[in-house]
């Protein structure tokens, strides 16, 4: 199967470094220092326009976790129907009951939703949080979601590999699976050849300075030093090293 690496971008502009550092896809977030939230439409919409990549749009409305009250819901899959009829290539999406668990109907009108639009159907790392990552994986099959991002339950990847290799033997042939949380050029080909998946998903970050972020008495960082005074952006030189490293 041809490997496949996913760049996590949270702007218009990470987007054009994924592209030129040679990714063929990315999920477009934004706020990525809450781990990302439904973009803006314009971001997707410039996307489309001036690259050739694939966009999967994360949808996603608030920070925490994935029980969703029914209005949260609702607004999810009108944020859904909008990203797909203007170019989404697929939507990354998580429903989880308050006992974890995938909660169901949520995800079966979701799925069917962007099957509608022939767009792909992307359950994010709300997996790991579940109970029962089998169970849960089944369940995702049975409803026909086509990818499951991943890190393996763990908090990187590289550790959630034996979980990751057991997944991919016993349902790689039903279901994506997709490894994150990170991922990069130094460890990428070690998850592909352990554990028998072909997509790897990175968020190639590097830091940009925004010198307005602080005054003497008040702070709008959200990185810790010497970053306090950054943000985090995707670097088209780690995107291509993660390319080449993959080949």
């Amino acid at each position: 199967m041809e490997r496949m690496i996913e760049v996590c971008c949270g702007s218009y502009e990470d987007c054009i470094a994924a592209d030129k550092g040679g990714a063929k896809r990315v999920e477009l977030n934004s706020a990525l220092s809450v781990g990302g939230l439904t973009p803006t439409l314009a971001t997707l919409k410039r996307v489309k326009r001036d690259t050739d990549l694939k966009v999967i749009c994360m949808d996603r409305p608030r920070a925490a976790g994935f029980a969703y009250s029914f209005s949260e819901f609702e607004t999810m899959m009108e944020d859904a129907e909008v990203m797909l009829e203007n170019g989404a290539d697929g939507i990354a999406f998580g429903f989880l009951t308050e006992e974890g668990n995938i909660c169901l109907p949520y995800v079966e009108k979701m799925v069917d939703l962007i099957h509608s639009y022939g767009k792909e159907a992307v359950f994010h790392r709300a997996f790991d949080v579940t109970p029962d990552p089998f169970q849960s994986m089944e369940v995702l099959i049975d409803l026909g979601v086509d990818r499951v991002l991943t890190s393996g339950q763990k908090a990187k990847a590289m550790e959630g590999m034996d979980l990751i290799k057991q997944l991919q033997s016993q349902y790689g042939s039903q279901m994506e699976i997709l490894a994150g949380s990170g991922m990069n050029a130094g460890n990428a080909m070690e998850m592909i050849e352990t554990t028998g998946i072909s997509q790897v998903h990175s968020s190639c970050k590097s830091y940009s300075n925004d010198p307005t972020t602080s005054s003497e008495f008040v702070t709008y960082a959200y990185l810790s030093a010497p970053h306090e005074n950054d943000y985090d952006v995707v670097d088209e030189a780690l995107v291509k090293k993660l390319v080449e490293a993959v080949q």
